[in-house]
């Protein structure tokens, strides 16, 4: 069963957890890092697990674990043996799902939201390379090698237990075919696709989201479709050109609203978290049912979103 229709069909919307890296930072940890916030699953696991409690106390219905940069290829060029790297992937489902119940086993009342699915994050190709290019989409690879890149991480977060893959930053179409090529093989588990765009019509290659949102909608296994990691203020306009082409629940989760330098992979200056919470109300009122923030969001930002969405 596909499980963010199940949440769906008792809920007006699921509410995603945010940022994990600027919460890591804010506990101390450096992530200058081409592993990111997956150095921290070798490091200082119990640090994503306070993390992941923070959002479900904030008000999440859906943990995205820290395994967006952690692929075995990735850890392997640090020294870390496969059987190792394996471990800390499943570990990152764990953290997730060990909050989850430690907090849901705590609520006094569960009946006003649903209990919290673990999303696996599966990062793209980009993400791997750390090089900027999940948000340009430029690969010089081929579906083939996209697919056996894949397949690797998501046989691990499957064997590992996670409720739904999030399929998050695609930059590109070509990548999201060759992932959905990669969960025929698990006909049990679904995933959302989630873009980057560049503008209000396309997502960060170039392509019309419009026509992702056409492709994905044929796919039994799409349980999502929408944005992420990308600019508050380009949202609806990407809502409305998903909707026109699929019936399916439509995703969410962009940046605070500062810009990026990936070159310096600094932040600049961005909105508040009053001023993020009132513009997901306007994504929820425009069709999409499911919202986040990715990052330099926090507890705060979902937390404003909760105080809207469960009314």
């Amino acid at each position: 069963m596909n499980p963010i229709e199940q949440i769906l069909n008792h809920f007006p919307i699921v509410i995603l957890d945010g940022a994990m890296a600027t919460e890591l930072e804010n506990y101390g940890c450096n992530l200058n890092d081409s592993l990111w916030s997956a150095k921290v699953l070798m490091e200082n696991p119990e640090l994503i697990k306070k993390v992941h409690l923070d959002y479900f106390q904030a008000g999440a219905d859906c943990a995205i674990t820290a395994s967006y940069q952690a692929t075995i290829r990735g850890y392997k060029e640090r020294g870390v043996s496969g059987e190792e790297a394996i471990g800390l992937i499943k570990q990152s489902v764990q953290l997730a799902a060990e909050a989850r119940d430690e907090f849901w086993g705590e609520l006094e009342n569960q009946s006003n939201r649903p209990k919290p699915l673990v999303a696996a994050s599966v990062g793209p190709y980009g993400a791997f390379l750390s090089d900027g290019s999940e948000y340009r989409g430029d690969y010089s690879v081929s579906e083939e090698e996209l697919i056996a890149f894949h397949k690797e991480r998501i046989r691990v977060l499957v064997d590992a237990g996670a409720d739904i893959l999030a399929c998050e930053t695609i930059p590109c179409l070509a990548e999201a075919k060759a992932i959905v090529k990669v969960l025929k093989e698990f006909p049990d588990v679904y995933a959302w696709f989630s873009f980057s765009a560049k503008d209000e019509h396309h997502i960060s290659d170039g392509e019309k989201i419009s026509n992702c949102a056409q492709w994905l909608d044929e796919q039994d296994q799409v349980a999502a479709i929408g944005i992420n990691c990308s600019a508050p203020h380009i949202i609806e306009s990407l809502i409305t050109e998903v909707r026109s082409q699929t019936a399916k629940p439509i995703i969410v989760y962009p940046n605070s609203g500062e810009e990026y330098d990936p070159t310096s992979k600094t932040w600049g200056e961005g909105s508040s978290a009053n001023q993020f919470a009132s513009s997901t109300q306007r994504w929820h009122e425009a069709g999409a049912q499911i919202i986040g923030g990715c990052c330099r969001t926090t507890p705060e930002d979902i937390a404003g979103i909760a105080a809207w969405a469960r009314k």
